[in-house]
């Protein structure tokens, strides 16, 4: 007899394991679509705050962009103002040697790799006479 419960239990246990199995089986079926579905939806939600924060950025950028150019705006207004109270101020008072003090300090400027030509009589310039050639 202890044979025929132990055949019993077994034959239960397999029906348990396999209703067990098939309950999986058929929660796996109708619950993975609604999970997809629900993943679908939250990654729109992703892509969606994804590009509202980029539209944000861009109009942040904007902004800094339109204020730097009005920055620059003031900048170069108060340089022309300055420029002309300069030209104001020096109006009676260039002579031919402020206007050679001009060009020499511009030229001071330049550094030592810029070549001058001066026009001499004739107006035809001294081509780079002095010049020694370089060693080979």
């Amino acid at each position: 007899m202890a044979r025929q419960t132990s055949s019993r239990d077994t034959i239960v246990a397999t029906t348990i394991c396999c209703a067990f199995i098939l309950a999986i089986v058929v929660a796996f079926m109708f619950g993975y679509p609604r999970y997809k579905v629900w993943q679908q939806e939250m990654d729109g939600k992703a892509e969606f705050a994804k590009a509202e924060q980029n539209r944000k950025i861009k109009i942040e950028e904007a902004r800094a962009n339109l204020e730097a150019e009005k920055l620059n705006a003031q900048a170069e207004i108060e340089r022309a103002k300055g420029a002309a109270k300069a030209i104001e101020i020096e109006n009676g008072s260039i002579t031919p040697t402020y206007i050679q003090y001009l060009w020499v300090r511009q030229q001071a400027d330049l550094g030592d790799k810029t070549v001058i030509y001066i026009p001499t009589e004739g107006n035809l310039p001294i081509l780079e006479a002095g010049r020694t050639a370089a060693p080979r």
